[in-house]
């Protein structure tokens, strides 16, 4: 008997059993048995499964070691929001309801002089986050008003003189003038 492995199925002499598109596992699994199984080896089972030889070994192991669990993939980098920890967030928040006016800046000067390691940047999300943030100066309907039209009644500059109906004549090409 013979069996085939592909990234859309495993197929033998009674039928196939498909790998559907979005399944990671299965696919990792049949280029894993095609690589240890099938006449190719690991590096041309990885190669046709679109993955690199490194990467390939790095599966085995993690199947050996923990099975088809292995194979999942997850998230990468930090797990947790090391920066932003709870007691940084309750007391940003402590700090902006103490003080409406306090800038992120010197939130975070604060919080740094109790060994809290974070920035004024990180202050701002902070805020953001729960809606703290400092309103910005906007310029009210009326001011605009007023500053355009103190644009408006300036002085405004002269018109040039309108240049006359007639048409300037320029010398004859032939005559040169």
């Amino acid at each position: 008997m013979t069996y085939d492995i592909t990234q859309e199925a495993f197929l033998g002499p009674n039928g196939s059993l498909c790998i559907g598109v979005d399944d990671e596992v299965s696919l990792k699994l049949a280029m894993l048995i095609k690589g240890e199984c099938g006449p190719g080896g690991p590096i041309r089972a990885a190669d046709e499964f679109g993955f690199s030889r490194q990467r390939y070994f790095q599966l085995r192991t993690l199947f050996h070691q923990q099975g088809a669990a292995g194979l999942v993939s997850h998230k990468r980098g930090p797990k947790s929001n090391y920066r932003r920890t709870k007691e940084v967030v309750c007391q940003t928040v402590r700090y902006r309801f103490l003080d409406p006016e306090i800038s992120s800046e010197v939130i975070a000067q604060k919080l740094r002089q109790t060994h809290l390691d974070i920035s004024a940047r990180s202050v701002d999300r902070i805020l953001e986050e729960f809606g703290l943030q400092k309103k910005t100066l906007s310029v009210s309907a009326r001011s605009a008003t007023a500053v355009s039209g103190n644009i408006s009644h300036a002085k405004k500059k002269p018109r040039r003189a309108r240049r006359s109906s007639q048409s300037r004549t320029r010398g004859s090409p032939i005559t040169g003038g």
